[in-house]
């Protein structure tokens, strides 16, 4: 065998190790959940974050959770953690997920969603009508933000610092986390190295689960990598849920 040829095969080695999902130690486990329905989601409503109108569940949102808590309770002891934003749909969701996992609701303020400003409460076709202008730049760029709200740019800044927090409080442990689209979106997107862009095409349901798994891999076992083992899931498997052993 030639060196031409051990050079290409140890090229090709390291590039299916970097690309593989091999790794030393524990992943840490994040088990991305949306918040049950409000009537701004059955609506079709902009609802933002704590700057928002703050609607609750509605009946229909509770229940959903509580299903997407009863399918979590078969794993409630591989979970170590719950998280939620600090928005009021976030929290009731979290709380009623708490019955289920038996922990207590930490809350991270940079997993709310984004701020939506002049539009909250509206619909698309009445922001259409009253903000025009301002929709079509949001429409064409990621860093456009509505009057008085955010940006998707900055929502991205945020919400992988939130997400860097709970990775650095929980290493090697797994973690619900119960947020909303956006920030959802935002961290899968992340995960496939995807552009930020990539939120237009994804559908999120409400109360879904989302599954990423942070661990070392790479040709050195150092290299900070993502799995995503699960996306916008509704009771009818749990297999996926349970913790990656990399």
């Amino acid at each position: 065998m030639s060196s031409q040829t051990l050079g290409k095969d140890d090229a090709a080695n390291q590039d299916q190790h970097s690309r593989g999902w091999s790794g030393g130690g524990t992943p840490t486990t994040l088990l991305l959940v949306r918040h049950g329905v409000t009537e701004h989601t059955a609506a079709k409503r902009f609802s933002g974050g704590l700057a928002s109108s703050n609607p609750a569940l509605s009946e229909e949102g509770r229940e959903q959770i509580r299903a997407t808590g009863l399918w979590l309770a078969p794993i409630a002891g591989d979970v170590d953690a719950l998280v939620a934003s600090p928005v009021r749909r976030t929290l009731e969701s979290a709380e009623i997920l708490a019955e289920t996992l038996g922990l207590p609701v930490e809350t991270e303020p940079g997993l709310a969603e984004m701020e939506f400003g002049a539009w909250d409460g509206l619909t698309f076709a009445e922001v259409a009508e009253q903000h025009k202008d301002d929709l079509d730049l949001w429409l064409g760029s990621l860093d456009h933000a509505p009057s008085g709200g955010e940006s998707f740019r900055t929502v991205e800044q945020r919400v992988l610092a939130a997400r860097d927090r709970v990775l650095a409080t929980y290493t090697g442990r797994t973690v619900v986390v119960v947020s909303h689209v956006t920030p959802i979106k935002t961290l899968v997107a992340h995960a496939l190295g995807a552009p930020l862009e990539a939120v237009y095409r994804m559908e999120l349901s409400p109360a879904s689960v989302s599954v990423l798994s942070y661990f070392d891999g790479g040709p050195d076992g150092t290299t900070p990598m993502t799995s995503m083992r699960l996306y916008n899931a509704r009771p009818v498997e749990t297999a996926f849920l349970r913790p990656a052993r990399h």
